[in-house]
């Protein structure tokens, strides 16, 4: 059983502490998007998301977004890839996917060109820049970025919509929120090359606010909406 009135009131929790840090941070509420992740919770979850509006879901795993599309077969979703993208899994992304936050390598631009033009699709993406000091983390390398964003122009059925970001994980504000920083300047920087990147997918549960007030255009949150993945909402 899903405890909907649980999950609704965690989604209005969300969304008053997302608007809340907007207007710490001197901003307009509407100007930031809340992405709810629904990776390694099942269809009856994001079936219960649908009813309060929710329409699009982050995803890690590919084949996750597939079992839960087939699951979920008729309803209208828009299934997001945020985790790091192999390129053998282009084609199931090129089908079922509505957007790429991922992207971070001409390799992978490759792939999702060719397997998008055989399905006659286009597809929103942000390229993932790495900001972070961990090498676990996945990312373009910041000064890369101009270069790389040159190179995508190559191809049209990557529509480029911005950046995203994971920050490093330290209880040290001031170290995550120049990860933040870092992608906003960025981003200002090849706005005078002639990019237009007004999307930066930044911050997750634990650090948004810091997100927020560097720019922030989405958030992307998981267990502050579904509830850890030890005690669901499911």
């Amino acid at each position: 059983m899903i405890d909907a009135a649980q999950l609704a009131a965690n989604w209005t929790a969300v969304r008053r502490r997302v608007d809340e840090a907007c207007r710490a941070a001197g901003r307009d509420p509407a100007e930031v998007n809340v992405l709810p992740v629904s990776k390694t919770f099942g269809p009856e979850v994001v079936r219960a998301a649908l009813v309060l509006g929710l329409h699009r879901f982050g995803e890690n795993k590919v084949q996750e977004i597939r079992e839960k599309a087939a699951a979920l077969a008729g309803e209208t979703i828009d299934w997001v890839v945020i985790g790091h993208l192999q390129t053998n899994k282009a084609k199931d992304v090129a089908r079922v996917a509505s957007e790429v936050q991922s992207l971070d390598r001409l390799e992978l631009a490759e792939a999702l060109h060719r397997r998008l033009e055989a399905e006659n699709r286009t597809l929103d993406v942000l390229v993932q820049v790495k900001t972070a000091r961990e090498e676990t983390k996945h990312g373009l390398p910041g000064e890369e970025l101009p270069a790389f964003l040159e190179r995508l122009r190559a191809y049209p059925t990557l529509r480029v919509k911005g950046l995203m970001t994971l920050a490093t994980q330290s209880d040290d504000t001031d170290e995550v929120r120049a990860c933040f920083r870092h992608l906003r300047e960025l981003r200002d920087g090849c706005a005078g090359q002639g990019h237009r990147l007004p999307r930066l997918s930044m911050g997750m549960s634990g650090d948004f606010p810091l997100a927020i007030a560097e720019g922030a255009t989405e958030v992307r949150i998981g267990t502050a909406i579904f509830g850890s993945r030890s005690n669901p909402v499911a």
